[in-house]
């Protein structure tokens, strides 16, 4: 069975020939770094993934934690890799050199983040978790609350969680109902419940630090009420080390389909025990600063969704080079020898589909990374302003469409291996298990979806799509072989087609009731991923186009080749589906917005 968890020479080739990251050493932020040092941590990245965490993936899938006497109860192996992880310097990997950190690019660090997501999605839950809280309180915390919190997480010696669901609001945070109360102290009295909330309780780290949303007293209604808070599972003193326990208490462990080593929590708040909580930056803006880990999150929940696919891809890519079966149609003789099943034209139909999902998927998020990467470091002011716009355009995109196709990738995966695909002796049913819950997570793809057509393509007069459009006519323009010039020939008729669509339905909302045109958002976010995606193709394809000319070996000359292929699968196959979501949103479709809950 296969240790491969993401093709490294297609990461190389994503990383280098069509984003050009080596170029970034050239930044002062990363002048200490070259490509030789990127690719020693991937190196590392790549090989402790298959030692600490691929290791123990079924185990913790199958032994998932448990609650006993108030306490989670769980591998110990879990606790090893995490360790690992912490001590290798990666859950500072992107932070400044006086802080722990190394300074690399949030390039190279998703890349290093893939491979033990795609190992084992459950332990490297715990690990994304604490650092996007880690970066929260970076950014927004006061000095004493960095001083108190983030070495801390840093180190790996304690956690973080984000802690927004509530039991009767789900998704709708405007509907919350937690409440601060603040004390002479100059800390809050937390009170409330919350649920869903990853790695909430655990036997890894010393201490976890909830970043909590929650009303003050007397705050304003919705989601212009919302405060953030730290609330430590112990409070700390002044070097940091826990005391006593804060009144956070785990009040259930949920039990899923996948994802079964990241814990799923109920958690209470004040219930046997005043609850501390420690405001984050100003009163009210809560929301705007969680928003902040929220988008760090999403974007992390379709890269993981991508390498999730990936994986199903190398195993059943490597079941169907060594399964053999039957025999082509156009072999007449019933004693010939079986052929291996990837010599079938529909088994090659499911591979081709699973690579244009996980590595256009892949090519997408690593697009996103190197986004946050001119967001924070260009050296042209401009330019960081417009990468900001960019990424803020895509999150829904880079959310959704990998965790809609990367499940889709391993379902296909299932079906590649057949009977033996649907049991546990292989992996391909655990990657389908783990990956269907990012659809879910962060915010539902319908929610990205609303997102994305309500309110992401009108900000600021659309500057964010105009600039984007710019972007892909460079890439369009570059198509200068036949065979790119034809993709990119219908990628440009397709773009103008949804161009018009939406400046129909940019009318229709400013003029209209909105839930008639947000009702197809759904359609929206489909036409708009599928063509930024087949983008993210045209991009791979003009740079294995102009490598393949210089490539002097077989083993080359089959990547390139590969990637080509894969590009046509993509524009033959995929792109066309758009043609529906065009024609429904052009007619305003009012099929579900008018079906009625009486009628089910």
């Amino acid at each position: 069975m296969t240790d491969t968890l993401i093709d490294r020479r297609d990461l190389a080739f994503q990383l280098y020939e069509v984003l050009d990251t080596e170029a970034l050493a050239e930044r002062e932020r990363f002048n200490e770094h070259s490509r030789d040092t990127f690719d020693a941590v991937i190196e590392t990245a790549d090989r402790m993934a298959r030692d600490k965490f691929a290791t123990h993936n079924s185990a913790a899938d199958k032994d998932e934690p448990k609650f006993v006497n108030g306490a989670v109860e769980m591998l110990p192996e879990v606790k090893e890799a995490f360790d690992a992880y912490s001590e290798a310097g990666f859950i500072a990997g992107r932070y400044d050199y006086d802080l722990g950190g190394m300074q690399l690019p949030e390039s190279v660090m998703a890349a290093c983040n893939g491979f033990f997501t795609a190992a084992n999605a459950g332990t490297a839950g715990y690990a994304f978790l604490t650092t996007a809280a880690a970066n929260l309180i970076r950014v927004f915390g006061n000095d004493k609350q960095q001083a108190t919190f983030l070495p801390h997480m840093l180190s790996g010696r304690f956690s973080g969680t984000m802690a927004l669901t509530e039991p009767h609001a789900g998704s709708s945070l405007a509907d919350i109902r937690t409440s601060a109360t603040p004390t002479e102290e100059g800390h809050y009295l937390i009170k409330g419940a919350k649920i869903y909330i990853s790695g909430g309780e655990q036997s890894i780290t010393e201490n976890i630090v909830h970043m909590v949303l929650a009303k003050i007293k007397g705050a304003p209604a919705g989601v212009k009420g919302i405060s953030l808070f730290i609330v430590p599972k112990f409070l700390v003193n002044e070097e940091g080390n826990p005391t006593e326990r804060n009144g956070v208490n785990l009040a259930g462990l949920i039990h899923k389909l996948g994802y079964r080593g990241t814990t799923s929590t109920a958690l209470s708040f004040g219930d046997d025990a005043p609850c501390h909580g420690y405001l984050v930056g100003e009163p009210h803006q809560g929301l705007k600063y969680m928003f902040q880990m929220m988008n760090e999150a999403r974007v992390g929940v379709g890269f993981g969704a991508a390498v999730i696919g990936y994986r199903g891809y190398m195993h059943s890519l490597e079941y169907a080079k060594d399964r053999l079966q039957g025999r082509k149609p156009s072999e007449k003789n019933p004693e010939a020898p079986q052929v291996p099943i990837i010599e079938h034209a529909d088994v090659r139909r499911m591979l081709l589909a699973q690579k244009a999902y996980s590595e256009g998927g892949l090519a997408l998020c690593l697009y996103g990374a190197r986004l946050m990467d001119d967001q924070h470091t260009h050296p042209d002011e401009q330019k960081r302003l417009e990468a900001g716009k960019l990424l803020d355009l895509l999150t829904p995109v880079i959310k959704a469409w990998p965790s809609e196709y990367g499940p889709k990738a391993n379902d296909l995966a299932i079906q590649v291996y057949g009977g033996a695909g649907y049991t546990r002796e292989y992996p391909a049913e655990q990657c389908w298990r783990d990956n269907r819950l990012n659809p879910i997570h962060e915010g539902t793809n319908g929610i990205q979806a609303l997102d994305l057509l309500g309110r992401k393509i009108w900000q600021d007069q659309s500057h964010g799509l105009q600039l984007l459009m710019q972007q892909m006519q460079i890439d369009l323009e570059a198509a200068t072989s036949d065979r790119c010039q034809q993709w990119a020939l219908s990628l440009s008729e397709t773009l103008q087609q949804a161009v018009k669509v939406t400046q129909s339905l940019g009318k229709s909302l400013m003029s209209e009731n909105p839930d008639k045109v947000l009702a197809n958002a759904s359609c929206y976010l489909h036409l708009f991923g599928h063509i930024i995606v087949s983008w993210m193709w045209l991009r791979q394809a003009n740079a294995a186009e102009k490598a393949l000319a210089s490539a002097n070996s077989d083993e080359e000359q089959n990547f390139y080749q590969g990637k080509l292929q894969a590009a046509q699968y993509f524009f033959h196959w995929e792109l066309p589906t758009v043609a529906q979501d065009l024609v429904l949103l052009r007619n305003q479709d009012d099929t579900c917005l008018n079906m009625k809950a009486e009628w089910f």
